[in-house]
């Protein structure tokens, strides 16, 4: 494999940055026109993490797809977190996922061992996961891309939507921030030892566990952070919901150096196109530095939950019983937009 170019290397943008831009693409939605059905529970009025189907008063089917080019150069860590990516919108629904298949993207340049390897990365997650990779469909291209479409299952009334927070609910983050800026800082050199590890680690875990500890609680509103950064999906949530979420700068979990890179003006392209998003509706006297972890980009990211204030102190310990991470961030109050402060 001497002289094989690196899979980022071949990239122009990685993971969830890749996104096409929020604002774009909610003027290109506006003129589409959402087929109706009683039975289509969330579609694209309004959009959420995943579209959900019922079946039936006991079932209904959670479908997504989610593909994007390489984040790191290992291809097993690729297809990991390419698979952790897009089955983290199942749970966000609070559904499970039942099947995936492979969407690939891969250029015939590359040896096929590194496509084998992100195939294998991947099964392994899906399989973690509770569900099983079944086929796919590959296509040449000069740039690689992967990813899953996935088909879960939920209970039509344990729905977990984006547009459920009410005033006085309690917000939390399931994982630390940071991921856009820690992998812009190695595409350019300038990550510090570890940092990479600590953010790899974190894109490779799926929400499943996260999920499960929550859903005893019938959260009002759950999304998951990833490409439009927290101040994105955040104003997402608050602009469905009708209310007003108000975030604690200094309460922002960060991932092992992501601060400091910030301090340093590392950013990635998806921080300026979250800022034209969101910033409009964000109003905001927190540093520059903690502005750009709220801007920054997230594959894989973590939840961002928001559930009656009153449940907090028993989810937190229920959190912390499970060894699972749980960060309150904010809370939910009349009004509208985001306050970040």
């Amino acid at each position: 494999m001497t002289g094989t170019p690196t899979l980022t290397s071949l990239a122009k943008a990685g993971g969830c940055a890749a996104k096409y831009p929020a604002a774009r693409l909610e003027k290109l939605l506006a003129g589409f026109v959402p087929a109706e059905s009683a039975d289509l529970l969330v579609g694209l009025d309004p959009a959420d993490d995943a579209a959900v189907y019922r079946l039936d008063d006991e079932r209904a089917l959670v479908f997504t797809v989610d593909f994007f080019p390489p984040v790191v150069d290992d291809p097993r860590a690729f297809g990991a977190i390419a698979a952790t990516n897009a089955l983290n919108d199942v749970f966000a629904m609070g559904g499970m996922p039942l099947l995936a298949l492979s969407i690939t993207a891969f250029p015939e340049e590359l040896p096929m061992e590194v496509l084998g390897e992100i195939l294998a990365g991947a099964d392994e997650v899906v399989r973690a996961a509770g569900a099983i990779l079944a086929g796919g469909h590959t296509i040449r291209d000069d740039e690689p891309k992967y990813g899953l479409a996935v088909v879960g299952t939920v209970h039509p009334d344990g729905i977990w939507p984006k547009s459920g927070a009410r005033p006085g609910d309690a917000l939390f983050l399931t994982k630390p921030l940071g991921t856009g800026l820690v992998l812009q800082a190695q595409r350019e050199g300038r990550a510090p030892e570890g940092a990479l590890d600590a953010t790899v680690a974190a894109m490779r875990t799926l929400n499943r566990d996260a999920a499960d500890a929550l859903r005893p609680f019938g959260p009002n509103a759950v999304t998951d952070v990833t490409g439009f950064g927290l101040l994105g999906h955040a104003y997402e949530m608050a602009s469905r919901s009708g209310v007003r979420l108000e975030l604690d700068a200094l309460a922002l979990p960060a991932l092992p150096s992501a601060l400091e890179l910030a301090e340093a003006g590392v950013r990635t392209g998806g921080d300026r196109r979250n800022r034209d998003y969101a910033g409009p509706h964000v109003e905001s006297s927190a540093s520059a530095t903690s502005e750009a972890l709220a801007f920054d980009p997230q594959t894989a990211g973590g939840l961002l939950v928001s559930l009656p204030a009153e449940q907090a102190a028993v989810l937190v310990a229920t959190f912390a019983a499970a060894g699972l991470d749980l960060y309150r961030v904010g809370s939910v109050v009349v009004g509208s937009g985001v306050v970040l402060g």
